[in-house]
């Protein structure tokens, strides 16, 4: 699915972020596993990653980045009338973590649910967050993205527990006067979800499941690799522009192999690309908001900057997003 914006501008006017405060090391790793920093760092990029403590569960981590970016759009939280809560980790199947969250924090007339894409949950919610926006469905919307895949992981299993972190992030979204979404481009693939995925975690009966994280490492990479840039060249020929004009480049951190091979196959200067991979390691869903912040903190989210967000996930997913960023107030 692809699509350029419709002429209504729908902008991002508050971001805010948070992440669990112990720090995870490679070297804490390497006494759980059979590993070594040298290792992790050759092959992923990570250094440390955040894990949530046994008594946080997502709403406990995301709480905080809502909070953040209310007061960073300067909205009450009763203004909010559309809450989307991307995650494949919510507090329980239901009520939905987005429920939780408007409930806790004031926000009676929202609608809320959560939303399953994998990693590429963020994209998928800000694309059906301007939906909702321009179409006047909404006229004031939140979008949480985030995970505590720490809570899902085989800690015997070092193919997956070196990679994954926890943390959220969080925007308003609302017309604004200039710049906005320019197009989104959004895919799955259920065919190769078996790559990625979590047995025994629905109504789908499997024979012993432990419900922890399976993956195929190889196959795994070889998608996210063609993925991340057909996604990308996708929405910049939508939306009439070429990788010239894009000032920001914020991929999914899953791995820095993956975004290096990205950065060269679609000729982005490495120096327009933001990358936390080595701090927070695969934070699925909330990996794309805590790199915007990144951005924002290194001051590159200048008005008019062009911003080209392109994640890839469990399911298996994608998607890319466009945005002409805007630091003005909303209309």
């Amino acid at each position: 699915m692809i699509g350029a914006a419709t002429g209504v501008r729908i902008g991002i006017t508050g971001l805010g972020t948070h992440v669990p405060d112990r720090v995870l090391t490679n070297a804490e790793l390497a006494l759980m596993v059979d590993t070594s920093d040298e290792w992790i760092v050759e092959r992923t990029g990570i250094r440390e990653r955040r894990i949530a403590a046994e008594d946080e569960a997502l709403t406990d981590i995301a709480r905080p980045a809502v909070q953040e970016a209310l007061a960073d759009a300067g909205v009450e939280a009763a203004e909010i009338d559309l809450l989307i809560c991307a995650t494949v980790t919510p507090d329980m199947m239901f009520p939905t973590s987005s429920a939780l969250l408007a409930d806790e924090l004031g926000m009676p007339k929202a609608a809320a649910y959560d939303l399953l894409a994998g990693c590429t949950g963020f994209v998928y919610a800000v694309a059906q967050a301007y939906a909702m926006l321009s179409c006047g469905l909404s006229r004031r919307a939140l979008v949480v993205g985030g995970d505590v895949l720490s809570k899902i992981l085989d800690w015997d299993d070092r193919s997956t527990l070196i990679l994954f972190g926890d943390g959220a992030g969080a925007v308003v979204m609302e017309r604004v006067e200039q710049g906005g979404f320019l197009g989104f481009e959004l895919g799955a693939d259920g065919g190769g979800g078996e790559h990625l995925w979590l047995p025994g975690s629905g109504s789908r009966h499997f024979e012993n499941p432990d419900a922890h994280v399976k993956m195929n490492g190889r196959e795994v990479f070889k998608f996210a690799t063609r993925i991340m840039v057909y996604s990308a060249e996708q929405v910049l020929s939508e939306c009439g522009k070429t990788v010239e004009d894009v000032d920001v480049y914020i991929p999914h951190q899953a791995n820095k192999r993956i975004i290096d091979y990205a950065v060269g196959k679609l000729g982005i200067p490495p120096e327009k690309t933001v990358v936390n991979v080595d701090r927070f390691g695969n934070t699925s869903s909330g990996s794309i908001p805590l790199a915007l912040a990144d951005a924002r903190a290194e001051r590159r989210l200048r008005d008019g900057a062009l911003v080209l967000m392109t994640g890839m996930g469990a399911g298996l997913t994608w998607g890319s997003a466009l945005i002409e960023w805007t630091n003005g107030r909303p209309r």
